[in-house]
């Protein structure tokens, strides 16, 4: 099917795998053909776990490359787990034939799931040294994680990845060295923008390289693999230096202490703000676990000189309120993050109190309002001043606006547009813009959806499984693997546990013993659950003719649904019920 206004295959929803040899489907009829293949594993469709292939060969032999791969973090509807990964069983029956995988820059929902996916690979690693440095620190922090050999490249550079020929082009985003990728085969060109934005004036880093797009656009390119974050908005992102100068006026206006939230990696904000805070005569204090961890990075690669010496928590009850500033995780919320804890006073050596100001220099990641709005409120019922970007110029995004797509198809001049890193709305509306603005093919692909890019027009030939799967603590698994299911019925109905004793004649030994987690403890008339389900238990067992409890499995069935049916009548809702039959002998 041609892909400009075609019906897209549907997929069923990202928890819903197909089975692995459902990727099979068409490759014999095509072995034969030399084909150039995108398929996206995460990120095509929703925001995060961005993990994208690119295949070159015949189908049946192909070779592949992987660039990024990323995390989404788990919110309510995930009890227990802490990050989102894709599922890449369909790279695991590939890796035979997988050549490397390309990191374009270290952000979590694009390098996030290397270190716990990698062992399962084995591949070669490329990644620019900040890159490089950050996914080592965080190597070092966790208990059992691979040594991952990694080769460094820099942006301007030129490398080979089996049939790729690829050149890192350097571009602008929200971290130090991100790039785009120019991919080369004998097929043609594919660009890979990754994140990326156009400032002219960023606080860290070179601006985008206009010269090699356009060149690389003049050589000619197949296909342009572009991130469509803010494909709705209209115009173009304000730049970083705005971001500086805000933040500077606002320290310089601050009375008592000043604590501002960002991104832990955004290296260029952390270095504005301190230089700001250096000028406004005030010292600075670095809290947050990850937030040191980038800062260190970053200063073994130069990208802090210049800068003072940052506090340590020790010092900060010694300093004047007015001649403080403290830069600090937690600015999505995060309940075991450093704003959080100050929020509920829960740190040791750090406060903050009436007169202080808390200024978030970040956007809230979609879902994660409402526990950042409660951080706010507790904040705010402390007398403590909060600005956010909807008060003043606080943040700006790391992504394009439509202006600068616009640009960016100028430059480089595609055949296909295939619009990534979005959800729906947003893939939808950057593959609008694309066709008006004159490109031939605009192909509209979700997770899974193989995409041949050449030869022919582009087409979608093929499906891939895709899922997801999930870290919990230090295991990895699936809804069922971990857990997931049982945890989700538990939030919301508690548990009840009951303990049966029979001696030899199958008589109850004493009265069960009952104990609930979760479960209300009268009903609304103030009668006790507990003697209610205990009622019911005994109930239960007396029902059954002696001889017949010799049957284990009915006494134990029996109970449970007698203690449900229970609860149900009494409270309105059917608890989690264990019941645990033993006998003396």
């Amino acid at each position: 099917m041609s892909c400009q206004g075609c019906n897209r295959t549907t997929l069923g929803s990202v928890g819903a795998a197909r089975p692995l040899d459902s990727h099979r489907g068409n490759f014999m009829a095509r072995s034969n053909t030399t084909e150039l293949v995108f398929l996206p594993l995460g990120g095509v469709g929703e925001i995060g776990m961005n993990l994208a292939m690119y295949g070159f060969g015949p189908a049946d032999n192909r070779e592949w490359l992987v660039v990024d791969m990323g995390v989404s973090f788990a919110g309510p509807e995930q009890p227990g787990a802490d990050l989102i990964l894709p599922d890449i069983r369909y790279l695991e029956a590939e890796k035979h034939n997988l050549r490397g995988i390309v990191i374009t820059h270290a952000h979590e929902d694009h390098f996030g799931a290397l270190l716990d996916l990698w062992p399962h690979l084995k591949v070669p690693v490329y990644a620019t040294p900040f890159t490089a440095g950050l996914l080592e620190a965080k190597r070092q922090s966790e208990d059992g994680a691979p040594d991952i050999p990694i080769t460094i490249y820099k942006a301007g550079e030129k490398f080979e990845v089996g049939p790729f020929k690829i050149e890192a082009v350097a571009v602008t985003h929200s971290i130090p060295e991100p790039v785009s990728l120019a991919l080369t085969t004998p097929l043609g060109t594919v660009v890979h923008t990754g994140d990326w934005k156009m400032d002219p004036e960023p606080s860290l880093g070179p601006v985008i390289d206009e010269a090699r797009f356009r060149a690389i656009g003049d050589a000619g390119v197949l296909a342009l693999i572009c991130d469509s974050t803010n494909a709705l908005r209209e115009g173009e992102s304000p730049s970083e230096r705005q971001v500086g100068e805000s933040l500077r006026e606002l320290i310089e206006n601050a009375r008592g202490r000043v604590a501002i939230t960002t991104f832990s990696s955004n290296v260029g904000r952390i270095r504005s703000i301190t230089e700001a805070a250096r000028d406004a005569g005030r010292q600075v204090l670095v809290v947050g676990r990850s937030m040191k961890r980038a800062i260190s990075v970053a200063t073994e690669l130069g990208y802090m000189e210049g800068l003072p010496e940052y506090l340590s928590e020790e010092d900060y009850g010694y300093i004047p309120r007015e001649n403080v500033v403290m830069i600090l995780t937690g600015s999505q919320g995060e309940p075991r993050a450093a704003l959080a804890k100050l929020a509920r006073d829960e740190m040791r050596s750090l406060a903050l109190t009436a007169g202080d100001t808390v200024i978030y220099s970040s956007r809230a990641i979609p879902g994660n309002e409402k526990a950042i709005l409660d951080i706010k409120n507790r904040l705010i019922d402390r007398g403590i001043k909060i600005i956010g970007d909807e008060d003043a110029l606080v943040h700006v995004s790391g992504h394009p606006r439509r202006s600068e797509l616009r640009r960016m198809y100028s430059w480089v001049r595609p055949q296909i547009l295939v619009p990534v890193h979005g959800e729906a709305a947003h893939l939808v509306a950057q593959g609008s813009l694309g066709a008006m603005e004159g490109i031939e093919q605009v192909a509209q692909v979700r997770d899974g959806d193989m995409l041949r890019l050449a030869p022919g027009k582009a087409e979608i030939i093929d499906e891939a499984p895709v899922g997801r799967i999930y870290k919990d603590g230090k295991l990895i698994g699936d809804e069922e693997e971990i857990g997931m299911v049982e945890r989700r019925k538990l939030a919301y109905v508690g548990h009840v546990a009951v303990s049966v004793l029979l001696d030899r004649e199958h008589k109850i030994i004493d009265e069960p013993d009952l104990v609930t987690f979760g479960v209300p403890e009268e009903n609304a008339q103030g009668d006790l659950l507990e003697d209610i389900l205990l009622d019911a238990a005994i109930e239960a067992i007396d029902s059954i003719p002696r001889v017949r409890r010799k049957d284990i499995e009915l006494v134990r069935e029996s109970v449970r649904r007698a203690v449900r049916a229970a609860a149900n009548e009494a409270w309105g809702k059917k608890p989690v019920v264990t019941v645990f039959v033993n006998r003396i002998r």
